[in-house]
């Protein structure tokens, strides 16, 4: 199965029986991401997360109280 990267645009080939290739055919919302963009991204994101001004925000659970 032929794909392309959502941020540089290369087009790799990815085997047809794949997880991923599943998830690319059945969810239209999910995207594929090269393995290069995809360890520039971790880096990045590590390197902003050492500097302490990064805030990463999750969603509050509330919980029922029965």
């Amino acid at each position: 199965m032929k794909v392309k990267c959502v941020i540089c645009d290369k087009i790799e080939d990815i085997e047809e029986n794949s997880f991923q290739a599943k998830r690319l055919r059945n969810r239209p919302i999910h995207t594929y991401m090269c393995k290069e963009c995809e360890t520039r991204i971790t880096q990045n994101t590590q390197k902003r997360i050492d500097t302490g001004n990064f805030v990463l925000y999750k969603s509050k659970i509330k919980e029922e109280e029965w």
